[in-house]
């Protein structure tokens, strides 16, 4: 996993911030022109070519975080045009991601290099396992025939020297359901009809080519317009900003929003109308019942693993269960989820109780522009306090558990997690989908309920996180601890 602590992190963060003051200031159309010389000024280092690709890059992230997509890229439109738009925009507009095509560094397809490391060794078991007789040794060193490698690794398996290394393309390596692929210039696009937008390909693309489009602006707009504008914050937030109880409330009403809900109540909502629902499957009968908190994974199961559709929960999300709290105070309200993840996105555009989604990233931005720290904010105290497991369904294990205390019964319980939707974790759900449809056999230790998180640790380990994830879990168990005093 490509750690947070990065430099394209940084230029996108950097860029966040520059675009909210100026929102802010009142002068985002006549500022965001600026932007690429002030993210590359003159006598720059090149990364690129030069420093005037380098800004052609940043001139299309600018567009990005104002919240368009680059599919229909105009070079001789003004950033200031963009900006007017976004702040004309009446919603987000369909895929909330978009590739940087410029920014793109057409990886060669995926392949194993023998380095320097090579020994030119008299067992070499580099070539006596290759079943392609794809190596030979030229000059003193093991050479790999591209044409007849099939890409199975048994070389860089059984090299003593670990001289045979796997150079991956890392987009497509991290996309669980091959939903990214070269397009005829050898740069990567994205198969959105098959894509679960769990993020990973923004996460670790070395050269930031994967951009959500951002909804800051749009949120900032009608907070500046005085409108009712209510925060949910999941509970992975609280340890993105290292807060106590009480202070990412009040930095969120520093903010401008006038109205704060964790959606920790939200999850006790789902954990209880999920441990009702398991109890009735079982009692007719059922074999398993998955969670459906993971927009990621529902998007997976939806278009992948069809098979496993009748088994997936039929609750909402604590997302969902508390905008319906926050619209019922408020019909009217702008109801504002704050979450570390790209799936809630898509989810948000498919229900009418969420009008945007802003990532820890964006919210992060916001609060950088407004010169708040959320660790030094007055604790403002919430009306309802929810338990520490709705907290905790941030965490792997987390749902499972909610789920188990609000059983009657819970030695019927026979939980697992699936930890993360790589590509092994997709094979684990085909192969639920197999027991779900008779191919498979159910046995008496076959787990009856499936807990799946999109992102491996958790949502403390989202694609739009800006804390390390073991880090945010310490801070996230300080977090429940305190709201239990």
């Amino acid at each position: 996993m490509l750690n947070i602590n990065n430099n394209a992190s940084n230029v996108k963060r950097s860029i966040l911030v520059k675009i909210a003051r100026a929102q802010l200031s009142g002068n985002l159309a006549e500022y965001v022109d600026k932007i690429p010389q002030e993210i590359i000024p003159r006598g720059s280092k090149p990364i690129r070519c030069c420093i005037f690709h380098d800004r052609e890059i940043v001139r299309q992230r600018v567009i990005a975080r104002l919240g368009h997509s680059l599919h229909d890229y105009d070079e001789e439109k003004p950033l200031s045009e963009y900006a007017t738009e976004a702040l004309e925009r009446k919603k987000p507009s369909w895929p909330m991601l978009t590739v940087l095509q410029e920014a793109c560094n057409a990886c060669v397809k995926t392949h194993y290099m023998v380095t320097n490391a090579c020994q030119a060794c008299l067992a070499r078991p580099c070539m006596m396992n290759c079943g392609r007789k794809a190596i030979s040794i030229q000059n003193g060193r093991a050479k790999i025939d591209e044409e007849l490698c099939v890409n199975c690794g048994l070389c860089m398996q059984n090299c003593p020297y670990h001289a045979i290394i796997r150079i991956p393309v890392p987009c497509e390596e991290a996309c669980p359901v091959g939903a990214i692929q070269k397009n005829e210039d050898g740069k990567e696009v994205i198969d959105y009809d098959k894509c679960i937008f769990c993020g990973s390909c923004m996460r670790e693309c070395p050269f930031g080519a994967m951009m959500d489009k951002s909804q800051l602006v749009d949120v900032i707009k009608h907070i500046m317009a005085g409108k009712n504008v209510v925060a949910l914050y999941a509970p992975a937030i609280a340890s993105q900003f290292r807060a106590n109880p009480g202070q990412l409330e009040g930095a969120l009403l520093q903010c401008g929003f006038t109205g704060v809900k964790e959606v920790a109540i939200g999850a006790d909502i789902t954990a209880d109308k999920e441990a009702a629902e398991f109890t009735e499957r079982m009692e007719r009968g059922d074999k398993l019942m998955t969670t459906s908190c993971c927009s990621a994974y529902v998007r997976a199961v939806n278009i992948h693993v069809p098979l496993l559709k009748p088994c997936v929960s039929d609750t909402k999300s604590p997302m969902h269960y508390t905008a319906e709290l926050a619209k019922k105070e408020d019909p009217d309200c702008v109801t504002v989820f704050i979450g570390p993840c790209l799936a809630k996105r898509r989810e948000g555009m498919d229900d009418d109780l969420v009008d945007y989604v802003l990532s820890v990233e964006e919210m992060g931005a916001f609060f950088m522009a407004k010169e708040i720290d959320v660790a030094k904010a007055e604790s403002v105290p919430s009306d309802v306090t929810p338990t520490a497991t709705g907290r905790n369904f941030a965490i792997s294990g987390g749902v499972a558990e909610a789920v188990r205390v609000r059983l009657k019964n819970p030695e019927i319980l026979k939980p697992t997690v699936i930890n993360g939707l790589s590509k092994d974790g997709m094979k684990q759900l085909a192969n639920f989908g197999k027991i779900q449809s008779g191919e498979l056999p159910y046995t008496e230790t076959t787990p009856n309920l499936v807990e799946v998180m999109a992102c491996e640790g958790g949502c403390i380990s989202g694609p739009s996180v800006i804390t390390n994830p073991k880090v945010a879990a310490v801070m996230l168990k300080k977090y429940v601890e305190a709201g239990e005093k």
